[in-house]
């Protein structure tokens, strides 16, 4: 029986043999342009010390050395990149400095400058890199003429070193760094989805309910006047009025439950949700199965995220009939939303879902749509579980 070759991993070469195959030639490569590189780079790093150490005495001394630091990162990303390109090393690249000054003045900006550890590690790499730059480019010249037959051994034994390095002097600084950067990406979905739900709510006042009383305001105005001349037209405008009213009110509710309906908070998720489906034009079992409440921030969450998801199966999916389930899963919230309709919904198209993923996004969640042409359609999202303090906590 045949077997099929191994798909090799993409930051591993396959083993070193006699032969000079490609990768050896790329290692090779790597080798004889360690030293070019590595003078640049110890060039570099000693006019930035020296140059940032000798003025840090005047007002320009830190302004420098925090442009050498930026500069720093820039010769790691181009290590960075040789690496991936010559020796197959992947390595994220780490998140960027904030451009300019920030708020506050040149001194938050100087601090940040700084304190970079990925520019310090860069401009560390380019410092000790001489002497290997020196030994690399010499023993691979030498073993190309006399030594070409293990020559692939030896280059796979440097590079090797240099795989190490790269990796441990090149990477971004930390988790908490990474963490950092997609905090910051999610404070401004955030920031962005409040100013987008504000300018909801304002046009839906000035262009609904808002207007409806301005007509109602009118209307009664008329009748007044007409109430000694003509009481039976005034009587027919009040009664008009009246209608309107309940009319007014009815889109003030529904402002008001798309805001934060009363049935959340005051009977949970399993109530909201039930009253959802109610009003979904397809039939929807609701089941939820939670040991308690989530925290209000998160049952909102769950309860939108449902309610847009069964918006989109009313209007676009062509279902017969759809599913809710929710549930708890150690400290995840479980929601997964079915319907048996066409299918072939995308994250993009107008349907929403680019929006819901990243308001679950913010707040550590996830969200996975499962869509193929011809149906059926399954949503998956998860939002961190966390326990709502008790009423006599809130109140204190």
């Amino acid at each position: 029986m045949t077997m099929s070759p191994s798909v090799p991993d993409p930051d591993r070469p396959p083993p070193a043999r006699l032969a000079l195959d490609r990768w050896t030639w790329r290692e090779i490569a790597h080798l004889l342009v360690n030293l070019p590189m590595a003078i640049a780079g110890f060039v570099y790093a000693l006019l930035v010390i020296a140059v940032g150490a000798g003025l840090s005495v005047t007002v320009i001394g830190l302004p420098v050395l925090v442009a050498g630091l930026r500069g720093a990162r820039v010769l790691g990303r181009v290590e960075r990149g040789r690496a991936r390109s010559l020796l197959g090393v992947r390595i994220e690249e780490p998140s960027p400095l904030p451009r300019g000054r920030q708020e506050g003045g040149v001194f938050p900006w100087l601090w940040s400058g700084l304190k970079d550890p990925v520019g310090w590690r860069s401009l560390l790499y380019a410092f000790i890199r001489l002497p290997w730059g020196v030994l690399t480019f010499t023993v691979t010249l030498v073993s190309l003429i006399v030594l070409w037959p293990v020559l692939p051994f030896i280059a796979r034994g440097l590079t090797a070193a240099d795989r190490a390095m790269v990796r441990g002097l090149l990477p971004p600084s930390d988790e908490l760094e990474r963490r950092i950067a997609e905090l910051e990406s999610d404070r401004g979905v955030v920031v962005d989805t409040a100013a987008a739900d504000l300018r909801r709510i304002e046009r839906d006042l000035h262009d609904g309910a808002q207007a409806r009383l301005v007509a109602l305001a009118m209307g009664l105005g008329l009748a007044k006047e007409k109430l000694t001349d003509d009481p039976e037209a005034a009587a027919r405008m009040v009664d008009e009025a009246h209608g309107e009213i309940k009319v007014a009110l009815q889109e003030l509710r529904d402002l008001a439950r798309g805001i934060h309906p009363a049935v959340l908070t005051d009977r949970g998720l399993d109530a909201a949700l039930s009253a959802i489906a109610s009003r979904c034009t397809v039939p929807v079992n609701v089941s939820v199965d939670l040991p308690g409440r989530p925290t209000e921030a998160i049952e909102g969450i769950a309860y939108f995220t449902v309610s847009e998801l069964l918006q989109n199966v009313s209007k676009h999916s062509g279902a017969r009939s759809a599913s809710v389930e929710v549930w708890r899963a150690a400290d995840r919230l479980l929601i997964k939303v079915t319907d048996d309709g066409s299918g072939g919904a995308r994250m993009g198209g107008g349907s929403g879902m680019a929006g819901l993923a990243e308001r679950l996004g913010a707040v550590d969640g996830l969200f996975v749509l499962d869509s193929p042409v011809g149906g059926p359609t399954a949503v998956t999202a998860e939002l961190p579980w966390r326990d709502r303090a008790p009423a006599g906590s809130r109140a204190s």
